[in-house]
């Protein structure tokens, strides 16, 4: 479902939960409220606002953590908790407008703009729906209201934490060009650091460079893309009707060493629930990607494309098992943090698929038999006997399959 939105009026809310994990662990345990908190172990998967004060961040070592925030009360992480308190949020956000359009778990684009006579302006629905998750869910969240997506996005960051932040109509680039450069989506370090070189430090001075300046320096799509989003060119509507374009899973490991096999078990857990993921959503996939974050915070993306579309686990896992094996010497040397694997170039399931020489010809029968037990049973009433007893690590909680 979408809409055309009118550019006249700031419409589009972007509500992100604060340090999401952090606030569900203190909103559970009054003793952390106020308080530095640090979600996982080995790597922090998230810090709360007075941890993040002494420069704790996403992905750091534990040690390098606790060194910079000493006093820091370190917790395990629930994703359970993390996933009711989404759904709780989510329901919120429906209840608000049917337009949601969610991005990720703590994550999501609203439109309000056609409950103007029953519910007021944007802003004042945006102050409502603040009210609403911290009355009902207990939880800190922040909005930006814009009259794009892009905008809505940046304010949101701008306003954080635990704030609202209207870009009124006809003050979107005053609010924008002075805004660093970092700002814009698809700006990373590299791009940050190509910019700053040459002297380029905020949105405005982007949006002067000009669109021909921009594409010599970054290249035909970065700079097509920079240069429309330092003018507010974002004709994205908010859509619940967009499918996801992939799916993925990712492992945090903590600083253990891990071996050769033991990696290769927590690639192969990963796979199993990512091919039980695609059949529920009806969906194969192409290219299978694997993302690797090593000890020393570097981060390595190998990716392969299939002869065909497929469901076929065995058929995603060999893929996966070679792109690890390119990357394993890198993993050893260094220690491996971080396993993810995402499934790309998504089609229908009713696609045509063709077995693959190392296909068996009743492999998706016999996948979808185990999907049924495992619905019946639970997640882990069958798995491979090299999972048992072993540490798969932490998986995150994902937004459902669509």
């Amino acid at each position: 479902m979408s809409r055309i939105l009118s550019r006249a009026e700031a419409s589009i809310l972007h509500a992100d939960l604060d340090s999401f994990y952090a606030s569900v662990e203190q909103r559970d345990a009054p003793r952390l409220r106020g308080r530095p908190v640090i979600v996982g172990g080995g790597v922090v998967l998230a810090a709360s606002y007075e941890a993040k004060a002494f420069g704790v961040r996403t992905a750091m070592g534990g040690r390098q953590a606790k060194a910079l925030c000493p006093r820091a009360i370190v917790v395990p992480p629930r994703f359970a908790a993390y996933t009711e308190a989404s759904k709780a949020v989510f329901a919120v956000f429906r209840d608000t407008t049917p337009v949601v359009e969610g991005v990720s778990i703590d994550e999501a684009f609203l439109d309000v703009g056609g409950l103007w006579r029953i519910a007021g302006s944007p802003t004042a629905v945006a102050r409502r729906l603040r009210e609403r998750v911290a009355g009902e869910v207990g939880l800190p969240i922040t909005v930006g209201v814009a009259c794009t997506k892009f905008l809505a996005k940046v304010a949101s960051g701008v306003a954080k934490p635990d704030g609202l932040l209207e870009v009124p109509p006809g003050g979107e680039l005053a609010f924008l060009h002075p805004l660093p450069v970092g700002r814009l989506w698809g700006v990373g370090k590299v791009t940050e650091a190509k910019l700053h070189a040459l002297g380029i430090r905020t949105v405005g001075e982007v949006a002067d460079l000009g669109e021909a300046t921009l594409v010599s320096l970054l290249g035909r799509a970065s700079g097509r893309h920079l240069h429309a989003l330092a003018h507010n060119h974002d004709p994205r509507v908010v859509d619940t009707g967009v499918r996801r374009r992939s799916i993925g899973s990712q492992r945090a490991l903590g600083r253990r060493h891990r071996t050769p096999e033991e990696l290769d078990v927590i690639l192969a857990g990963i796979v199993d629930r990512l091919g039980k993921r695609l059949r529920g959503a009806d969906r194969t996939c192409r290219t299978v990607v694997l993302r690797l974050r090593f000890g020393d915070y570097t981060r390595a993306t190998r990716s392969h494309t299939l002869a065909r579309a497929t469901d076929h686990t065995p058929t995603l896992l060999a893929a996966a098992r070679r792109l690890l094996a390119d990357s394993l010497t890198t993993c050893l040397d260094r220690g491996t943090t971080l396993v993810g694997i995402s499934l790309t170039n998504l089609d229908a399931g009713d696609a045509m698929q063709l077995a693959l020489p190392f296909e068996r010809t009743d492999g998706p029968d016999l996948d979808r038999t185990l999907d049924d037990l495992r619905t019946r049973f639970g997640s882990e009433s069958v798995t491979r006997a090299a999972r048992l007893g072993r540490n798969q690590g932490w998986e995150v909680p994902l937004l459902p399959d669509g």
